[in-house]
């Protein structure tokens, strides 16, 4: 089977653990990304679950987005709350 090289950037953290925690399975970063690549290229999907953050949906955007433009104009003036423990 022929080779080729992947480049990409990763940040320093997430690849300093990632390294560590192949380590402790007796794999180096080059093939714990080939079982990703073969999986992802046999399932035609990605191996684990996905999803997005609710605080960065398109409708909580928007009501902070008037909620900023009504402070800023005045219409409404930030308040101190309690945080409660849950």
């Amino acid at each position: 089977m022929a080779q080729t090289i992947v480049n990409f950037r990763i940040d320093e953290d997430v690849k300093r653990r990632m390294e560590s925690a192949c380590k402790e399975m007796g794999l180096s970063l080059s093939t714990a990304f080939n079982i990703f690549a073969v999986k992802v290229g046999n399932e035609r999907r990605i191996p684990f679950e996905l999803s997005a953050d609710p605080f960065y949906s398109e409708s909580n955007i928007k009501v902070l987005e008037e909620r900023i433009a009504n402070i800023e104009s005045g219409k409404s003036i930030p308040k101190e709350h309690n945080l409660i423990e849950v």
